[in-house]
């Protein structure tokens, strides 16, 4: 049975594309902090982290390093790893919808959510790989024909 989902040109489609769509998120995130780092550190401050330059240092490096091996599928699995390390601590500090007032909570919740949803498509990421078009399968291909 040939369906579209089971076609190989699909598949190598929609890896490229959902990579794309993870790491556009991450990478986009990362230049708003770098282009607005003192507003962004205020607001690390008003939730009441300390340390808010080295976290946000961190939070950049993390971002960008796992965007873009995300985005060129170059060591996606040690990318996916960077980006649940910024994501988690991040969606628990500033998405605690628990913790917000009322008139907050659902804003929140949607946010914590879709952040929930971003870590499910890492998490198959990490266990699928980058898929066909990428570095990480580049490079397996050119190891398979020098072995």
């Amino acid at each position: 049975m040939n369906t579209i989902a089971n076609n190989e040109r699909t598949k190598q489609v929609a890896a490229i594309l959902g990579r794309f769509g993870l790491s556009a998120i991450f990478l986009m995130s990362a230049l708003g902090k770098i282009f607005d780092f003192q507003g962004t550190q205020a607001y690390m401050e008003s939730a009441g982290m300390p340390l808010t330059a080295f976290f946000l240092v961190g939070a950049i490096l993390l971002q960008t390093g796992g965007g873009l091996s995300l985005l060129l599928g170059y060591q996606v699995r040690w990318g996916v790893v960077a980006l649940l390390v910024f994501l988690v601590p991040a969606t628990l500090i500033f998405h605690a919808f628990w913790a917000v007032p009322p008139e907050m909570q659902q804003m929140q919740m949607i946010n914590f959510m879709k952040n929930m949803a971003i870590g499910g498509a890492l998490l198959l990421s990490f266990v699928h790989g980058a898929g066909p078009f990428s570095i990480d399968a580049k490079l397996m291909r050119s190891q398979h024909a020098g072995a």
